[in-house]
């Protein structure tokens, strides 16, 4: 009807019709009755693969262990979730099928916090979106409007909104009312936010008023003692792990690492470093599977449904012995039905996964293993973390200098080692003294002490730092029959003698002197980047720019000490140390140990000296001395560079009663387009500045 009381025919307006015809549906849609479909048979009829995140596209065939995930995932009556995972079980993509079956099925709000923004939007360009436009349930569950548009942190749907959030500040945890709140990669998050809480409380905070709370918390564990997932498992009413029956006894038990030391879980032959020789044993019966063997009895969800449920894999509860079998109904010990527990937990790693073969996981760990043994445990915290599904915990604190001097060796001080090739200095400046160690570096990473030298004196006068001069420019005789001079120096310029330093060091740079800055900061490197140039006050006169001051990552270099000092047989990072050490150079080098703090932004070790009445002098000057290794780059000396070296300093000997050695045969002449000219000699090996330097050891 007109302004003026005038009908208007309908009939005539097609596109009008067409348009009722299809916003009437949609919006009595939200007055369907939402038909009750757990997660994982919802996903395995609507959700696809889709995006660059996916090795394969197309349906999503559920393992049998995924199928427990999403239907928990997907519970009201389970109002807290808590996955401890390691990589590659499938665990980011139950979480977007869980943002699909909320919006396209249940038609709830929802929430999901990532560490940070860059992870959110991440999460976001590589998951949500390709879902959005790939599946057509949750295309056809999107809000059509105009003039809008959805952004990264906000997704509009028919009857719902979902919210994508980095989880650093407090504000992210603010006005927001949803039914299902997600925190992914929880190990990620601060351990307190900008001082409002922890983020589990936080966002569980945004759900009060939910008829149906739910609350999802998944993570690759990080650090033992400071770990979310750790902490919210350890409040859990079950704890679910994934059993599989022993072919051999017929009892269920889990798949575990095992490793060398344990009497079951994933065993290799020794010397199979290809893995190929791996194997589960059963801790009841002590007998093996394959992975092959495991794969047979896994399969897609449909397969398992047709399996005989008795035989398949199931959820148990390793303290209640609660269980969720292939015919998904949660029952107790005694095997009758019961309601799903309130708050659930569960652990997963990467042998059950078939994108993970056991032989890879063996291979991963024995290369780690070798990285640990020369001192540096980063792979094996990666694959503790993300293959293991658990936290890390160090095996030491602090090292014990009266083992240190036990297995000390009886070569002599001030005299190199045969296979030491390279020396550095590092010297510690104190009120009446000068305390240097002179290090000599070898091939991968393996150390000896050469020298501990106090030199008491003044070092506010000019004629001290002659002195440390003198002793500087030494050249230490080497096994191999020749000299070595030192190539590098670090001095901790941070003191009451800081311009002194600087006047040092200044005249002093072509020689490798460093004048240097602790950074106290967790997660430097050791050369915390390039100096920065300082002024030089010399007898009164300001020299700008003068010298360039060098930064230390001291707790890196400490870290890296420490796990060297760890090292027990000699070879790749092994630290010899002379027995002709006093008892005092091996107290001071443990004189720190590694102790956890709280901070704002989670947990983080530091190293602290807890007897001041022990110094840290040594523990210093090794540090330096690490530090002129890493500026040198002795760890990227190629396998020529070293030999050069050892040849510079252990020429062969020449057996004068040895047979001459015939001439060689005269070589054939060449061509005049090949010949070089006579007035261009080749240029001798040890022309390019790296070989000078290099060839420059030794021989007086």
């Amino acid at each position: 009807m007109t302004d003026h009381g005038e009908l208007v025919d309908l009939s005539r307006a097609p596109t009008t019709l067409q348009a009722i015809a299809r916003a009437v549906p949609l919006g009595l849609e939200p007055l369907r009755a939402v038909v009750p479909v757990r997660l994982a048979d919802w996903a395995h009829e609507h959700f696809v693969l889709v995006g660059d995140s996916s090795h394969a596209t197309g349906r999503w065939e559920l393992w049998p262990f995924q199928v427990g995930l999403l239907d928990w995932l997907g519970d009201d009556t389970i109002e807290e979730l808590d996955v401890r995972k390691s990589k590659r079980v499938g665990y980011t993509k139950g979480l977007a099928s869980l943002i699909a079956y909320n919006a396209a099925h249940r038609h709830r709000n929802q929430a999901l916090w990532q560490p940070t923004d860059d992870d959110r939007d991440s999460f976001v360009a590589t998951e949500i979106d390709p879902i959005i436009a790939g599946v057509p349930a949750v295309r056809q569950a999107m809000r059509a409007t105009k003039g809008l548009r959805d952004r990264v942190s906000f997704k509009r749907f028919r009857s719902s909104v979902a919210h994508f959030l980095g989880g650093k500040a407090a504000r992210a945890y603010r006005r927001i009312t949803v039914a299902c709140v997600m925190l992914d990669e929880v190990d990620g998050f601060d351990q307190e936010i900008e001082k409002a809480g922890d983020p589990v409380t936080l966002s569980q905070g945004r759900l009060e008023g939910a008829p149906f709370p739910q609350s999802r918390f998944g993570s690759t564990p990080r650090i033992k003692g400071s770990s979310h997932i750790e902490h919210r498992e350890g409040l859990a009413q079950v704890a679910m792990r994934y059993m599989i029956e022993c072919p051999h006894c017929g009892v269920e038990h889990p798949l575990t690492w095992g490793g060398p030391k344990a009497m079951h879980g994933l065993k290799w032959d020794a010397g199979d470093a290809e893995g190929h020789s791996v194997r589960h044993m059963c801790p009841h019966c002590r007998g093996t599977i394959t992975q092959a063997d495991y794969l047979q009895r896994t399969g897609t969800l449909q397969a398992m449904a047709e399996r005989d449920p008795a035989g398949a894999g199931a959820w148990v509860c390793t303290k209640t012995g609660i269980r969720y079998g292939a015919d998904r109904i949660w029952r107790n010990a005694e095997g009758n039905p019961i309601r799903a527990p309130r708050h659930v937990a569960m652990h997963i790693w990467a042998a059950y996964s078939p994108q993970r073969t056991w032989a890879s996981i063996v291979r991963e760990h024995l290369a780690a293993f070798k990285k640990k043994k020369a001192g540096d445990p980063g792979p094996m915290k990666v694959f503790v973390n993300e293959t293991r599904g658990e936290t890390w915990q160090d095996d030491f604190e602090q090292s014990d200098w009266k083992a240190l001097k036990a297995r000390a060796e009886g070569f002599p001080l001030r005299r190199v080692p045969r296979a030491g090739l390279v020396l550095v200095a590092g010297v510690d400046v104190q009120d009446n003294r000068f305390h240097a160690n002179v290090w000599a570096f070898g091939r991968d990473d393996e150390t000896w002490t050469v020298d501990d030298r106090v030199l008491h004196c003044d070092p506010g006068s000019w004629s001290a730092w002659l002195e440390l001069d003198t002793y500087l420019s030494t050249r230490f005789p080497h096994e191999g029959g020749q000299t070595c001079a030192i190539d590098a120096v670090a001095i901790d310029a941070m003191g009451h003698f800081t311009h002194q330093v600087y006047r040092y060091v200044m005249l002093r740079e072509s020689r490798r002197m460093h004048a240097t800055q602790g950074m106290p900061q967790i997660g430097k490197a050791i050369v915390a980047g390039a100096p920065r140039r300082q002024d030089v006050n010399v007898d009164g006169k300001i020299i700008k720019d003068g010298v360039a001051l060098w930064g230390v990552g001291v707790n890196t270099a400490k870290d890296l000490l420490h796990h060297r000092l760890q090292v027990a047989t000699p070879g790749p990072g092994y630290v010899h140390l002379s027995s002709g050490l006093p008892d005092e150079f091996y107290s001071e080098l443990v004189s720190e140990v590694r102790v956890q703090q709280k901070v704002a932004g989670g947990f983080v070790t530091r190293w602290e000296k807890p007897n001041s009445s022990i110094r840290n002098e040594r523990l210093d000057t090794a540090v330096l001395a690490l530090f002129c290794a890493a500026r040198m780059k002795l760890h990227q000396y190629t396998d020529a560079e070293w030999r050069r070296l050892e040849l510079a300093l252990c020429p062969p000997t020449v057996d004068l009663f040895a047979p001459p050695v015939p001439e060689p045969l005269p070589e054939p002449e060449l061509a005049a387009a090949d010949a070089a000219p006579a007035s261009l000699p080749a240029q001798p090996l040890w022309a390019t500045p790296r070989r000078r330097r290099v060839l420059s050891k030794g021989v007086e």
